[in-house]
C-alpha cells in the first residue's frame, strides 16, 4: 500500500508533463541548503551470499541455466526511439519500451544500472559480449492493486545487435533440496546496481536482495499467467516468463541512530567501489512515509571484491535538505539526487556546494555511465504510464564538470 500511494502521488505531480515527455532544459536555480555529514559509524550492513545455496544448486540441476548472451539471443521485445517531444537538458541518447510496456498499468520501471557498472569501460562495457541497460520493475496484481512481483529487463545497447530486450522474473528459492521451488518477490525494486556478476536490488525496509547474473534459470513459458513455481519434477512455470533469476542472498542494514534506513534507491560508485543509497521521505503531510529529512549513505565493498564483507560499516553518511528522492548517483566525490515530487535534479560536492536543476517528472533512479572516449553520462528513466522514457544526459550539464 505504501508504494502504491507513492506511485499515485508522483503520477499526479507529473500530470501534463509526462504524457508527451516534454520537459524544460537544464538550468541552475537558487540552491537549497547543502547536505550535512552525520556519523557514518551508526550504519552497518550484514551480508549473506549463501542463504539459498542448497536450493539454488537443486534448481540449477532441475532447470539448467542460460548465459546472458543466450538470453539476449532470444530477446523478444523491440525497444523504440525516444519521442520527438521529449526534451531534457544535455540529452545524449535513450529509448522507450514497446507500446505494451509503455502503457502497462500494472508494471512500473524503477531502478537502472548498466553493464558499464558491472565491468567498467573495458571492451565497450560489454558483459558476456553485450553492452546492456538493465531496468528493474515491480508489478501489481491489477491496475491500482497491491505489489505482486518484480522483474528486470535486459536491453541491448550495442549497434552489433538488434534493438531488443528481454524480461526476466526475479524469484526467491523455496521448497526443499529434493523438491526445489521458487516464489515471487513482491518488492518495489526501487533501485538496482550491477557489479561484477552480482545484482543488488533495493528492498525498502531491509537493505538489498542479491542475485547472480550467471544463474539465470530456464522455465517453461507455458501454463497460465497466474502460475508460478514447481508443477512437477520437470515443469516449472513463471507467469509465462521463459527465464527467472533466483535470489542468492541478502544484504541487511542496521543503525544505532534509532531510525532504520528506507532503501528507496541505490547506485554504484565505481571510483570509490561502493554502493550509495538514499531515502524517499516527505517534508510534511505523509502518512505512509517518514516526515523527516532523508539520508544518503555510502557502503564500501570488500577490498578487491564485488561483494560486501560479512559486516560493513558505512564510509560516508549525509543528511539531506531535499525530499521525495527517487534517485541517487555518486562518482569521484560528486553527488546527484533526483526528486520526483519537485521535478529537480540536485547536485552537490563538499567543495563546490549545491546546485539545483530542472528535471523530469516521474523520474526514478540514476546510474553513472563512465566513458573513456566520450563525455560521461547519467542514465535515468520515467515510470509514468504512457511516458516511460529511458534516457542519458551528459553529467557535465548537471554540475559534474
Amino acid at each position: 500500500m505504501i508504494r502504491q500511494v507513492r506511485t499515485a502521488a508522483r503520477a499526479i505531480l507529473a500530470a501534463g508533463l509526462l504524457v508527451t515527455g516534454a520537459l524544460v532544459g537544464a538550468s541552475p536555480a537558487a540552491a537549497a541548503a547543502a547536505p550535512t555529514a552525520v556519523s557514518a559509524s551508526e550504519y552497518t550492513l550484514t551480508a549473506d551470499y549463501h542463504r539459498f545455496d542448497t536450493l539454488n544448486s537443486a534448481l540449477v540441476t532441475a532447470l539448467g541455466t542460460s548465459a546472458v548472451h543466450t538470453v539476449m539471443e532470444n530477446a523478444n521485445h523491440d525497444r523504440q526511439a525516444l519521442p520527438a517531444s521529449f526534451s531534457v537538458g544535455g540529452l545524449s541518447t535513450g529509448f522507450r519500451f514497446d507500446d505494451g510496456d509503455n502503457s502497462d498499468c500494472q508494471s512500473f520501471p524503477q531502478g537502472i544500472t548498466t553493464s558499464r557498472d558491472a565491468v567498467g569501460t573495458a571492451d565497450s562495457g560489454n558483459y558476456d559480449g553485450h553492452q546492456l541497460v538493465l531496468v528493474s520493475w515491480y508489478t501489481k496484481d491489477g491496475c491500482g492493486g497491491a505489489q505482486q512481483r518484480s522483474r528486470i529487463t535486459l536491453v541491448d545497447w550495442d549497434a552489433t545487435y538488434p534493438n531488443t530486450y528481454r524480461k526476466i522474473l526475479l524469484v526467491e528459492p523455496a521448497g526443499t533440496a529434493a523438491a526445489p521451488d521458487f516464489k515471487d518477490i513482491p518488492i518495489h525494486a526501487g533501485g538496482v546496481s550491477w557489479y561484477g556478476n552480482y545484482l543488488y536490488v533495493a528492498d525498502t525496509g531491509h537493505g538489498m536482495r542479491v542475485f547472480d547474473m550467471r544463474k539465470i534459470l530456464n522455465t517453461d513459458p507455458g501454463g497460465t499467467a497466474d502460475q508460478i513455481g514447481r508443477q512437477s519434477n520437470t515443469v516449472y512455470y513463471a507467469h509465462n516468463y521463459a527465464y527467472v533469476l533466483p535470489q542468492i542472498g541478502t544484504v541487511t542494514s542496521q543503525t544505532t541512530s534509532g531510525t532504520n534506513l528506507v532503501w528507496s534507491s541505490v547506485s554504484l560508485d565505481r571510483v570509490s567501489k561502493s554502493i550509495v543509497m538514499t531515502e524517499y521521505t516527505c517534508q510534511s503531510g505523509c502518512t505512509d512515509y517518514p516526515n523527516r529529512p532523508p539520508r544518503a549513505v555510502r557502503f564500501p565493498f570488500a577490498p578487491g571484491a564485488t561483494t560486501f564483507a560479512a559486516t560493513t560499516t558505512a564510509g560516508q553518511a549525509l543528511q539531506l535538505p531535499w525530499y521525495n528522492l527517487n534517485g541517487v548517483a555518486s562518482h569521484n566525490g560528486r553527488w546527484w539526487f533526483n526528486s520526483s515530487g519537485q521535478k529537480k535534479l540536485y547536485y552537490w560536492t563538499p567543495t563546490a556546494g549545491p546546485a539545483t536543476f530542472a528535471w523530469v517528472g516521474g523520474g526514478e533512479s540514476l546510474s553513472y555511465w563512465e566513458d573513456s572516449t566520450n563525455p560521461d553520462l547519467l542514465w535515468s528513466l520515467q515510470e509514468t504510464t504512457g511516458g516511460r522514457n529511458v534516457f542519458a544526459v551528459t553529467q557535465a550539464t548537471y554540475g559534474g564538470g
